[in-house]
């Protein structure tokens, strides 16, 4: 009898790697443990989406009453839901701007004028009139392969000051050259262009490429849970008779929203501050540790260009997702310390 309970153990066993594998085999994201991860805080975040809403059109009456006599209310509180969760997938779908995609771009786009200067220069001969032009590719693969590879370090080392060296500038988990503002993420091991900070719930970086649609995203999970809030609370004060483990679950699920809104309200003026200013997180959480912001005063922000032209090169020049900044001058920081006067108010200084 053990032996066949042992037997039928590991057939159990058996049974359950199999669907595991299976499962593997149609989910290949799943057998990595930190896309795992990933995707349970997802599936926990959607569901945490639809509890909150579906108890209130589950339990109130008097919304679904006034649904029927204003659509146009439930309409706009659904679309606001859905636009929410949707910038959600966008955003931890998007990619931050890696810096090797980045050097990617920029070494094909020197090899291919290179190339397109190289052929120019290749002799031609003449045949009935037809130009014919020959070209070793090899030969030519060869010499552009060198040149191409220089073309992101000599850029990238065009943004620091002279005699920076270059080791000092060089990621030593990537081997790749860093410009200004990139960091190496060690979640997606991966250098990152304007860093600003892992985001877990997202499972990616936050950066250049996708800091705008983040800021959207926070923007619209705070006006969901606002109004979510308010609803929870119409529903509590209502004369609607009701159990008291409904009243018990709804409070649960109205302090819990209420912490959760504070943190986002608290987390929106905080990335709207770093957007009027042109910072990221961990510019101004480590600015003590980044070599080129270690001996810059803290009330001077090297890279702002004052609040207005900051928010719109933030919201509207991100069609160049590998823009890069180089450091700012000596002359520019002298320019950045000078306390503000009246003119310099009257002359809008802060916004240009």
């Amino acid at each position: 009898m053990g032996a066949l309970c042992s037997g039928g153990g590991g057939l159990s066993r058996d049974t359950l790697d199999r669907f595991s594998d299976r499962c593997l085999r149609f989910f290949p994201c799943l057998s990595d443990p930190a896309r795992r991860s990933t995707f349970c805080l997802r599936i926990t975040l959607v569901m945490l989406h639809l509890i909150y809403v579906g108890v209130l059109f589950i339990f109130d009456k008097d919304l679904i009453h006034k649904t029927k006599q204003e659509p146009w209310y439930t309409i706009i509180y659904l679309l606001l839901f859905a636009a929410t969760l949707a910038q959600y997938f966008v955003t931890s779908g998007s990619s931050p701007g890696y810096v090797l995609d980045a050097m990617r771009v920029v070494n094909e786009a020197d090899i291919s004028r290179n190339r397109a200067s190289m052929t120019s220069k290749q002799p031609a001969s003449s045949k009935n009139g037809d130009v014919v032009v020959t070209i070793d590719g090899n030969q030519l693969g060869r010499n552009l392969l060198g040149r191409g590879t220089m073309a992101w370090t000599k850029l990238v080392m065009d943004m620091y000051p002279s005699g920076t060296s270059l080791r000092s500038v060089t990621c030593t988990y990537c081997d790749v050259v860093q410009p200004p503002r990139a960091k190496h993420c060690h979640d997606c091991d991966k250098c990152v262009l304007q860093f600003d900070h892992h985001c877990v719930w997202l499972g990616t970086c936050i950066g250049q490429g996708n800091h705008c649609r983040f800021w959207w995203y926070i923007c619209g999970e705070t006006a969901l849970s606002l109004w979510t809030g308010t609803l929870y609370i119409k529903f509590l004060k209502s004369d609607i008779s009701k159990p008291w483990w409904l009243y018990a679950i709804m409070i649960l699920l109205l302090v819990t929203l209420f912490f959760c809104l504070i943190f986002l309200l608290l987390l929106l003026l905080f990335h709207s501050y770093l957007i009027l200013t042109n910072q990221t997180t961990y510019e101004l959480v480590r600015r003590r540790r980044i070599q080129y912001l270690r001996n810059i005063p803290e009330r001077v922000y090297p890279f702002s260009k004052g609040a207005c032209r900051n928010l719109y090169e933030f919201c509207f020049a991100q069609s160049s997702k590998y823009r890069m900044e180089p450091l700012p001058t000596a002359q520019e920081l002298e320019e950045k310390l000078r306390p503000y006067t009246c003119s310099d108010v009257l002359s809008c200084r802060c916004c240009c």
